[in-house]
């Protein structure tokens, strides 16, 4: 029978494997969700607020939708044990809760089921993996090969390229030229993906895509906005991520560098870039979904896709798509203070317009307005660096469907319509900077 000084010697080396595993990056199990629930409650006053964050904080539950104002719905992610301890309390104290989802696995489950098989043509109704999104692009250059480049952006952490698609009509059709080239024609970038789970973002940037270039030829107002801009086109941000939420853990949100916690990879892509960087709605706790990283500009991502958007390239628009909420939104997200008044009123009016658009195809309704006024305070955002530091006035963020149902795991029956509607308001995005610019 092990001593007291033995047990304790062997708990230590156990720890040790355990940690140094992770460190030489051994591959990690799958994670499961069985029994997790999905909760949504509608705080009604700052102390509802605080007594939100102190259960998460002390239950180790996780935000969907963090507390941000009075009024607006909270979304957590509860285990089973928790949910056991919890659910008398949330229905005593929030009058307001309700179980949105009773198991996420079968959720997920359900998304890995509802694929195509491999081998048939690029379906857009599916959601696709790294590989077959890296795939479609090689697809859409060869189909449209007078449109259409592939670019590589940079390199991620765990050395993935970091691709996107450039769609630019030839010189003679463009009055921006300079011995047959395009320079200094103005240029848009739209991304999607820089949070790992929200798959419906990458999913409706492909698809719009592949709008953009089909309706070339057909569309009277496609062929302005192709004409008049280059388009740089990156589907996934976060190409690490993505692909372990595809192979490990659906719900994974970050990057996958080390922190200085050996048990908490992965830093907040979307809190990282150098615009007030780690203030009001990021975090620095390494364990944390909102973790900052260890610097400014830590991740080789951020770095990659920030130093592309200041090579000198004439970026007129900018876009992150996310999800989810139902939500164009416009800088800041580091304050609630507004922009110079003539810039707001541009990029308010220009939310306006594409919100009624989108609304336009299928019903849905949007909100829009500044990033801490609509949503939370997040600093360190890729649309507060782009504004700002890059000159993009016309910087957005675009939460997608839904209100809250699926969050994260929408439904792959919805990536059309999503695309539907978000292509019109992308569209009146592109025709208002031309009117405007």
């Amino acid at each position: 029978m092990m001593n007291v000084n033995g047990r304790i010697v062997a708990g230590i080396s156990v720890i040790c494997m355990v940690l140094c595993g992770i460190a030489a990056g051994q591959e990690e199990p799958p994670v499961r969700y069985d029994g997790y629930q999905l909760w949504r409650v509608i705080p009604r006053s700052d102390v509802d607020l605080e007594v939100l964050t102190l259960l998460c904080d002390k239950h180790n539950l996780s935000f969907w939708l963090e507390p941000s104002s009075v009024g607006r719905p909270v979304d957590v992610m509860v285990s089973p044990s928790s949910a056991e301890k919890l659910t008398a309390y949330f229905k005593r104290y929030f009058s307001s809760f309700e179980v949105l989802q009773t198991d996420i696995q079968r959720v997920i489950t359900e998304q890995y089921m509802d694929r195509a098989r491999p081998g048939l043509e690029f379906e857009y109704e599916q959601y696709h993996n790294l590989d077959e999104i890296n795939a479609w692009m090689d697809t859409m250059v060869s189909k449209h090969a007078d449109l259409a480049t592939k670019i590589a952006i940079g390199t991620s952490y765990e050395g993935r390229t970091i691709s996107a698609l450039k769609i630019s009509v030839p010189a003679q059709a463009s009055r921006y030229h300079s011995n047959r080239t395009n320079a200094g024609k103005p240029s848009i970038f739209i991304q999607g993906g820089i949070h790992a789970r929200e798959w419906i973002s990458p999913a409706t940037v492909v698809y719009m895509t592949n709008q953009l270039l089909k309706q070339y030829k057909t569309s009277d107002d496609v062929k302005r906005i192709l004409t008049a801009f280059d388009w740089y086109v990156l589907p996934v941000f976060n190409v690490d991520g993505y692909v372990f939420t595809w192979t490990t853990n659906r719900m994974w949100r970050k990057t996958r560098s080390p922190t200085s916690n050996p048990l908490c990879k992965g830093t907040d892509p979307n809190r990282n870039w150098d615009n007030h960087w780690c203030e009001n709605g990021a975090s620095r706790n390494p364990c944390s979904e909102t973790y900052c990283g260890k610097s400014a500009f830590s991740e080789v991502e951020v770095v990659a896709v920030s130093s592309f958007l200041s090579s000198g390239i004439n970026f007129v628009g900018f876009i992150d798509f996310h999800s989810y909420s139902q939500l164009w939104m416009t800088p800041y997200g580091y304050t609630y203070s507004l922009p110079k008044t003539s810039d707001y009123f541009k990029q308010n009016t220009q939310s306006e317009k594409s919100v009624q658009a989108l609304e336009g195809v299928h019903g849905t309704r949007y909100e829009y307005g500044t990033i801490s006024n609509t949503l939370y305070t997040a600093s360190g955002a890729s649309v507060d660096w782009t504004y700002d530091d890059a000159g993009i006035l016309y910087s957005a963020t675009v939460e997608l469907r839904d209100m809250g149902q699926y969050g994260f795991l929408l439904p792959a029956n919805q990536i059309i319509p999503t695309g539907e509607e978000t292509f019109a308001g992308l569209t009146q995005y592109a025709l208002y900077i031309l009117k405007n610019q």
